[in-house]
């Protein structure tokens, strides 16, 4: 017998980015999911609801008072495996944080009991202000997972933050929301920040000493930690994976833009999980021209000096008491003996080995390690998806944070 299709409750409130609402809707119907779209009396002034019940192909629930006998103020959220509200407005949050219900929507979240994912919207000075963050941060308290707002252009010719984020990257979250079920929010009100892809370091120019990282293992990170609830701050060195949702997102391209924002980061972090490759070395010298090749002439040696350890910087001078370091090593040989020598000598609680190279690990949709701890112990994480792996590293984490409590 087959099982019967996710019931996700899609909560639409009253602002200018319903209409992204529209392309959510549709990524959870070609999915397979079961929608109910449930949106407030304003959020129908940004689109009708002949649009929501088309796209949905189940009729929009946007009364309280119809179909009495059902009791859908109560009957939606009990029945519900996921609810999402997209765009979530200041309004809307500041109502379910003090368990208002004026509404279909409102009531749909006070009764629901699964959980929860709100995708705000709204200017920057409304999502700054006070009460805003206040609210968001009584939200989180209890389990619901508030995503970060995107930056970018707003209404008008507004720039900031507070846009909503891409439908596909909201959707993405609910998927690792909906995959997770009740342990989703096991790393609310925790701050985490990942390091994701791979740095490069300039000779010239045109051309720089990089390597193969893709980026999708931190990314996988960055979209699980969110997932379950924690805020998060991705340092990202030239990865080309679209922003994910509800994470604060900074680019960087050097080994050493990546020490100086991670020094910056790391300073209220709870945990930080540094998956970037980073550059061992970089060209002792950067020619402002392009290196010319030159007939008959051999070019001239690469001298290379050493980047800064940045992982071994951040565990030997935690940025707050009891805050979590976790690595990655990349190996191609001796893989463990190699990575327990790192992991001692780099200090920090957590070093997840991969064995790289013939095709493994970069740029693939799967991965496979061993992480291993500094009080000795290590698990073998079995080749699967990479949001896998980064469950089983975040499972890591909040043991130990389970443990220190």
């Amino acid at each position: 017998m087959n099982a019967s299709p996710p019931k996700v409750v899609l909560g639409v409130s009253g602002g200018i980015a319903a209409y992204k609402a529209c392309e959510l809707l549709r990524r959870f119907t070609e999915s397979g999911h079961q929608v109910t779209v449930v949106p407030t009396a304003a959020a129908l002034h940004f689109v009708g609801e002949a649009t929501w019940a088309a796209l949905s192909g189940r009729p929009a629930a946007t009364e309280t008072w119809e179909r009495v006998h059902e009791v859908p103020h109560v009957r939606i959220g009990q029945q519900a495996d996921l609810v999402v509200v997209a765009p979530a407005t200041a309004d809307l949050m500041a109502k379910a944080a003090h368990g208002l219900a004026d509404d279909l929507l409102t009531n749909t979240l006070l009764t629901a009991r699964c959980p929860v994912v709100l995708a705000p919207a709204m200017h920057t000075e409304m999502w700054e202000h006070p009460a805003t963050q206040e609210n968001v941060a009584t939200l989180r308290r209890r389990g619901v997972i508030v995503l970060e707002p995107a930056v970018g252009r707003l209404t008008g010719v507004d720039t900031g933050k507070g846009r909503l984020p891409e439908p596909a990257a909201i959707f993405e979250s609910c998927r690792r929301v909906l995959a997770r079920g009740e342990l989703t929010a096991d790393l609310t009100g925790r701050h985490v920040v990942v390091s994701a892809g791979g740095t490069r370091e300039p000779l010239d120019p045109v051309r720089y000493l990089g390597n193969l990282s893709s980026g999708k293992q931190g990314y996988a990170l960055a979209v699980t930690a969110a997932a379950r609830g924690a805020r998060v701050t991705l340092l990202s060195a030239n990865a080309t994976l679209p922003d994910p949702a509800g994470v604060d997102v900074v680019h960087v391209s050097t080994a050493l833009e990546l020490r100086e924002a991670a020094l910056k980061a790391v300073a209220d972090a709870d945990a930080v999980v540094m998956a970037a490759a980073v550059a061992d070395f970089r060209p002792a010298e950067y020619a402002t021209g392009k290196i010319k090749k030159k007939d008959g002439v051999e070019p001239a040696p690469v001298a290379l000096v050493r980047n800064p350890d940045i992982l071994a910087e951040l565990s030997a001078h935690r940025a707050r008491s009891g805050q979590l370091v976790v690595g990655f090593a990349a190996e191609t040989d001796d893989v463990l003996a190699n990575g327990r020598a790192k992991l001692a000598r780099k200090g920090c609680d957590l070093l997840v080995v991969n064995e790289v190279g013939g095709g493994k690990a970069f740029g693939r949709d799967t991965n496979s390690a061993v992480l291993l701890s500094a009080d000795g112990a290590e698990a073998e994480i079995a080749d699967g998806p990479k949001e896998s792996l980064a469950d089983a590293v975040w499972d890591a984490v909040v043991a130990r944070f389970d443990k220190r409590v």
